[in-house]
């Protein structure tokens, strides 16, 4: 198995910046650092980011289209319509679906859901989605986390008697469909100001202008924040600006007062503790998808609208943490097999990019697979199956390489592509499966970076482990939620020495013991997979790469050093 050595780069903060952020702050200039790193250069701003307030929230009717759309949602309310809530089979999609029809459905009952089936409808608007809604009188479709690019079907249901309103956040065509309204703050003329929010945000946003015009109280809507937070983790989008806001209070009601179904999932998996953002990508998220990966996402959004009378006499939460095991199984056993594919293959092993095809995977975990892959041969991978007689995929990509764009340059193979920067989903023939493969290798050749084929360890600041304290940790703490735009901040130490009770743990693990020499005393910390660094640490000075967090023991709280990377001091 290849080892990945990573690239460190300590990033440059203009001093003058972070001397003045100190003055206003009186906080170790570390994080003072960091913080304008993050864009926080001043007092005021510093209050906004550790405090983070929903009256900071644009206002929906800023988006292009929210005005159509709120009006059309009266329209239907008013008129007596049957309204579909249509949205995309994983966690973002099935959020948005429960976030919407929660809130619709305490004014107005004549309403239901739809979620398509991965396998036999695919990703996004489908015309058996339309016909169903074309059948069971439903003359109007919220199509949420999808349809931004779904021209011909929004035609086919506009022939049909059905309209749209589409609230997406994905990147947009040259031409919009033609629905009654679209929400996409990606739109090239849409003037709202946050462009990053999730296809679970976009639906918090016109439930918000819908209640700001009929004067419902904003708790009203507030009270979903914890959906919009599940979405926002999930999607991996930046926790940034609203996003940041959304993220921040939908935390706190995660941890205060919940859904049913998130407390029923919180309770399936055992957690005991306050979550943070990291619980929900890695423990929340992966069950409220596995529905979608494994068996049909109506389980998930069933789950997330359940009231707490059923929560008592069904089993939403146990069905889904039965399929999340499942999936993990599957996600071990295809990942291992692709491993295996490219170690015995030269041609494979020398190339700059990864497709792998094998006709027997499971759709639902390819897409996982891939990320897997990338974790070992750091390279644009791409990893496909057979599924109704057509080869379908998922794609991820390494930092700073556009997927998207490269996938689009081989497009004359694909039947449909769609996606984004980093990951992506296509389908085509499976005689065309050879080919691509081999275009899309030379268009990688063609644009990646020999950066682009190095993973790289972004540092925050450089700080001694004396500085390291409980008041130096709370203050680190409130930068949280943390995720793409506001990463758990990185540090770097020089010149350390082993305390000489630094050992290995099940050969793959270093368990850390540094002398911290002005306190006279050792700090840990623990090396995951760094089992092979270890000769590096003993009886020389070395360099570390690590994030601070608590370390819970025999119910004592001490502070630790999550080690990144290890190497010998120059």
């Amino acid at each position: 198995m290849p080892r990945l050595e990573k690239r460190w780069t300590l990033h440059d903060a203009d001093e003058n910046k972070v001397a003045a952020l100190q003055a206003g702050l009186n906080i170790h200039p570390a994080l003072c650092r960091i913080l304008v790193l993050r864009g926080i250069e001043t007092y005021d701003q510093a209050k906004a980011f550790f405090r983070p307030s929903l009256d900071s929230l644009h206002d929906p009717f800023l988006m292009k289209g929210m005005d159509r759309a709120v009006n059309r949602l009266t329209q239907a309310i008013a008129a007596g319509e049957r309204i579909l809530i249509y949205g995309d089979y994983d966690v973002d999609g099935t959020t948005s679906v429960a976030l919407v029809y929660c809130f619709l459905q305490k004014i107005y009952t004549n309403i239901d859901y739809y979620i398509p089936d991965r396998y036999t409808e695919g990703y996004g608007i489908s015309t058996q989605g339309i016909d169903y809604a074309s059948d069971h009188g439903f003359s109007l479709i919220i199509a949420l986390d999808c349809g931004i690019k779904s021209n011909d079907k929004v035609d086919y249901a506009n022939g049909k008697g059905v309209d749209f309103i589409i609230c997406d956040h994905h990147t947009p065509g040259d031409q919009p469909p033609s629905a009654v309204a679209v929400l996409d703050p990606k739109q090239h003329d849409c003037p709202y100001p946050y462009k990053e929010l999730s296809g679970c945000g976009i639906g918090f946003k016109l439930i918000q202008a819908f209640a700001l015009q009929q004067g419902i109280a904003a708790d009203e809507v507030y009270r979903y924040l914890d959906l919009v937070c599940v979405s926002i983790a999930s999607d991996i989008v930046p926790i940034t600006g609203e996003n940041r806001i959304l993220a921040w209070h939908g935390i706190q009601r995660i941890n205060t007062a919940p859904c049913a179904g998130i407390r029923a999932l919180i309770g399936v998996a055992t957690l005991a503790k306050r979550l943070d953002i990291s619980d929900i990508v890695f423990i929340i998220g992966p069950r409220i998808n596995a529905a979608g990966r494994i068996a049909d996402a109506k389980a998930a959004v069933k789950l997330l609208i359940c009231t707490e009378e059923d929560l008592a006499s069904d089993k939403h939460a146990d069905v889904l943490d039965r399929l999340n095991h499942e999936r993990k199984e599957l996600d071990k056993s295809i990942t291992e097999h692709a491993l295996d594919m490219i170690a015995t293959d030269e041609k494979m092993l020398s190339r700059k990019s990864t497709v792998l095809y094998h006709d027997g995977w499971h759709k639902g975990v390819i897409g996982i697979v891939a990320s897997r892959l990338i974790e070992q041969y750091f390279r644009p991978t791409i990893v496909l199956t057979l599924s109704d007689g057509k080869v379908t995929g998922s794609g991820r990509s390494v930092r700073g390489f556009d997927l998207y764009e490269a996938i689009y340059a081989c497009r004359e193979h694909l039947i449909q592509f769609g996606g984004h920067r980093y990951a992506a989903g296509l389908t085509m023939h499976p005689d065309q499966v050879q080919d691509f493969s081999e275009a899309f290798e030379r268009v990688v050749v063609s644009r990646i970076t020999p950066e682009q084929q190095v993973p790289e360890l972004d540092i925050d600041a450089e700080i001694s482990p004396d500085d390291i304290d409980p008041k130096f940790y709370n203050i680190l703490r409130q930068m949280s939620p943390f995720g793409p735009g506001n990463m758990k901040p990185v540090f770097l130490s020089r010149h350390l020495r082993d305390s000489k009770w630094s050992k290995l743990v099940k050969e793959e693990h270093i368990k850390f013991s540094i002398r911290r020499s002005r306190r006279g005393d050792t700090i840990d910390g623990i090396g995951f997979g760094l089992g092979y660094k270890f000769p590096m640490v003993q009886n020389q000075d070395f360099d570390l790469c690590y994030q601070i967090e608590e370390n819970e023991w025999n119910e004592k709280i001490s502070l630790q050093l999550v080690v990144k990377d290890v190497r010998p001091s120059e």
